[in-house]
C-alpha cells in the first residue's frame, strides 16, 4: 500500500522493509528492542504529517475516537 504523500512512498519501502527485517530477526527471537527502525520512522513520519497537512487533513481529527460513540453516526460536516 501507498503512503498518503506520493513523496513519501519510498520512505515508507524503506521503513517497512526495516520493520520486516526487525520483525522477523529480532522480535520473533525475543528482542523486543525497537529502536533499529526509529530513526526511518520518524523521517517517514515527518513526511506523512507534512501530507496530512498539505491535504488540509487535521491531525486532532485522525486521533479522535469515534467508532462506538455517538458520533460514530453523525453526519461529517464540510470544512
Amino acid at each position: 500500500m501507498n503512503s498518503i504523500g506520493e513523496a513519501c512512498n519510498d520512505l515508507k519501502k524503506e521503513y517497512d522493509a526495516c520493520f520486516n527485517s526487525w520483525f522477523s530477526e529480532h522480535f520473533l527471537k525475543g528482542n523486543t528492542n525497537d529502536s533499529m527502525c526509529a530513526p526511518l520512522f520518524r523521517v517517514y513520519q515527518q513526511c506523512v504529517k507534512k501530507a496530512m497537512k498539505d491535504h488540509k487533513i487535521d491531525l486532532q481529527e485522525v486521533n479522535n475516537d469515534i467508532l462506538g460513540t455517538d458520533k460514530e453516526k453523525q453526519p461529517q460536516t464540510s470544512s
